[in-house]
């Protein structure tokens, strides 16, 4: 069985590519940005932003494969796993979903202000906004004609596993009966679409915080945000796989076991993807 290396080297050659895929992102996010401030917030931003996030993509040479059916049910919100900064891209690329942020995101000078022309749902964690906040988020998805999508792990991970789902995350399930849940689970290959190890996936593809990791390996240089993204390139791109699931049915559950049932879906059909993938090797 042959393994992956834990690291990707790089040329001369390809360190010099990477530097023109990221200033080809940088100018494909700035020739966009007047037409972004014209266009009014809502589906047609939303389709908008799919055209976006793919124009970013093909700068970094990210590639998208989905599997799977989306409900066209509304409001729907999907429940996917969270390894990078790239499914940011991915989704609405993948699915023509916009997401539920963190409303600190929307103070962010440029990014707070697409994402919310981009249609983003913004949530308030406050313990003294909860009531309000609730209720302005529970008007937003009712309205929205589009899905979006939540990452209840609250934070990204290496890869190797599935954090427990935060059960606050789905409060919103609790008081709006027509919202439908639909799991989703994202996973990582090379560029080339094969499968790689958790310590080149950590070390490699994805985004996120050793100090919070609770099991898996921790990744050698922990980079910003842009610097995550110019490391890909420098790698010449990855394949992201988005695997659509069943609804699920949550009708008379409360949060927590809404959360602890998602959980174990996602959960399972994350490692399921990634032994047939090891099984492949």
């Amino acid at each position: 069985m042959k393994v992956l290396a834990d690291r990707c080297k790089s040329n001369i050659f390809e360190i010099a590519f990477a530097f023109v895929r990221a200033a080809l992102f940088v100018f494909f996010v700035l020739i966009q940005v007047p037409i972004i401030a014209i266009i009014p917030r809502g589906r047609f931003s939303v389709k908008y932003m799919r055209f976006f996030m793919w124009t970013l993509c093909f700068a970094t040479g990210v590639r998208i494969r989905t599997h799977g059916t989306l409900s066209k049910h509304r409001p729907l919100m999907c429940i996917c796993n969270h390894i990078s900064v790239f499914e940011l891209m991915s989704m609405p690329v993948g699915f023509g979903c916009s997401f539920v942020g963190k409303i600190d995101i929307a103070s962010y000078p440029l990014v707070g202000w697409i994402a919310k022309k981009f249609g983003v749902v913004f949530v308030d964690r406050r313990p003294s906004h909860a009531a309000e906040a609730l209720a302005d988020m529970t008007n937003q998805l009712r309205s929205a004609s589009y899905p979006v999508v939540i990452f209840p792990e609250g934070t990204t991970t290496n890869g190797a596993y599935i954090r427990e789902f935060k059960s606050a995350m789905f409060n919103l399930v609790e008081v709006v009966p027509d919202l439908m849940v639909q799991p989703m689970v994202i996973t990582y290959r090379t560029r080339r679409n094969k499968c790689v190890s958790d310590q080149c996936l950590a070390n490699e593809y994805a985004y996120f915080d050793n100090a919070k990791q609770t099991m898996g390996p921790n990744c050698e240089v922990e980079r910003s945000a842009f610097g995550q993204i110019f490391h890909v390139a420098k790698l010449g791109g990855m394949t992201i796989h988005i695997t659509a699931l069943d609804p699920v049915p949550v009708t008379g559950m409360d949060r927590k076991e809404i959360a602890k049932k998602l959980h174990e879906i996602v959960s399972n059909k994350y490692m399921e993807l990634k032994d047939k993938e090891l099984n492949k090797r």
